[in-house]
């Protein structure tokens, strides 16, 4: 008996961890012209498991001369 309650709140601590939303975290640098319709665009995921982070940046290129 006291193995199948063991057994049960180990299943339901895997439930909760499964149900359980990650971290995301999301840097945005958006430095292009907004008349630029096609800017130039560097963009990055890296995905750690428990942490996931995305980078994206945006620029045009006359700034950049």
């Amino acid at each position: 008996m006291r193995n199948r309650r063991i057994a049960l709140g180990i299943a339901a601590a895997a439930l909760a961890l499964l149900a359980v939303h990650r971290p995301t975290a999301q840097f945005t640098i958006l430095t292009h012209d907004h008349a630029d319709l096609s800017p130039h665009k560097l963009q990055a995921a890296v995905d750690l498991g428990p942490l996931a982070v995305h980078v994206l940046y945006t620029w045009t290129e006359h700034f950049a001369r």
